[in-house]
């Protein structure tokens, strides 16, 4: 069987946009690179669930936004309009299929938008909501949204802001109107980054980029209020040198989680008990690159794709569906200024 995975990047050095590459699951192997749509510097992707429109964040023209390609009959992606303002892109993107929305998180505004898609993929601002504070490290003087996306049963978009150390939960309404219902408040410097939630609904796993830490929360779908169950640690104790913490993916039985460390370039993983409220770390490996930013587990949780962005690698990781362990299968599939893997 092959699988198409598709790579965001930066284009700082040598790359071009926004790739994609084959998985031949029977040999184990990711093969074929080709550049699917060029861009400048599309760092995170969404796709519509029909894989023909691409939504990527860019730069045109020196402003930072959202844009839309569609594909073709020869199967290109051809661009059919962007959203910019002044300033940097977002860095997240969350697919709404049932509206037909975009949310968006923008790690230098604080900003938080929602974006209207229509059936020929042109993009429209629908609204935008601009967090406020700060907090107790260096990196956390002004918001920095992070993420922005679903609940499970949709009825809320959830966004996580490293720079204010707090996970809010929106109400949207059917114009793309948001409304803040929750605000859950993150231990002093833990810089909420990426969040996932446990099949049942009821437990959440907030990763907190600056404190290296993985928060198990649950979560109240009536009210979207979040509550702290626990927190365990990415890297060992006596690793004192620079991380921060990245990606976090769950299998899709909802019994292991993954997390990937940047500076540490390991992904650590969890046997996951008690519902989901607890975490037991079973393993901790190296992602054989340098800043292993993105990485996924692929359509029916086989393999594992990391991501490199200073290292221009991928590498392959064969995953055990019943002890949730990876096991390296290939390393150094050239990738360039990886940052975002899409399956």
């Amino acid at each position: 069987m092959k699988e198409t995975i598709y790579l965001g990047t930066y284009t700082k050095r040598a790359s071009e946009g926004v790739y994609q590459i084959t998985l031949d699951t029977e040999k184990k192997q990711l093969e074929n690179l080709t550049v699917v749509a060029k861009a400048d510097s599309p760092t995170y992707l969404g796709l519509s669930p029909d894989y023909k429109t691409l939504y990527p964040v860019v730069k045109i023209d020196g402003k930072g936004g959202m844009a839309s390609y569609r594909k073709n009959e020869n199967g290109e992606f051809i661009f059919v309009n962007g959203v910019t303002a002044e300033g940097a892109p977002p860095c997240y993107v969350g697919v709404d299929a049932t509206r037909n929305f975009l949310y968006t998180a923008n790690y230098h505004k604080g900003e938080i938008a929602v974006l209207q898609t229509a059936a020929d993929g042109t993009l429209t601002l629908l609204d935008t909501v601009t967090h406020q504070g700060s907090s107790v490290h260096e990196n956390q003087q002004t918001p920095h949204a992070h993420y922005a996306d679903l609940t499970p049963d949709q009825h809320y978009v959830v966004a996580c802001d490293l720079g204010t150390d707090e996970v809010y939960t929106y109400s949207v309404s059917t114009e793309g109107k948001l409304t803040e219902v929750a605000r859950f408040k993150a231990a002093p410097g833990t810089g909420p980054r990426h969040l996932v939630f446990h099949p049942n609904g009821k437990v959440a796993y907030l990763f907190g980029e600056l404190a290296s830490v993985v928060v198990v929360l649950s979560y109240d779908a009536a009210t979207g209020r979040f509550k702290e169950l626990e927190t365990v640690p990415t890297i060992p104790e006596n690793f004192t040198d620079f991380n921060g913490g990245a990606a976090i993916r769950l299998s899709k039985d909802g019994k292991f989680l993954y997390a990937s460390n940047r500076g540490h370039d390991s992904i650590v993983v969890y046997e996951v008990q008690n519902d989901g409220a607890s975490l037991k770390q079973i393993q901790l490996i190296s992602t054989e690159g340098q800043i292993p930013r993105d990485f996924n587990l692929t359509a029916r949780d086989e393999f594992v794709v990391v991501g490199h962005q200073e290292s221009d690698n991928l590498t392959l990781f064969e995953r055990d569906p019943q002890t949730g362990l990876l096991s390296l299968v290939q390393k150094d599939v050239y990738a360039p200024e990886c940052v975002c893997v899409y399956v």
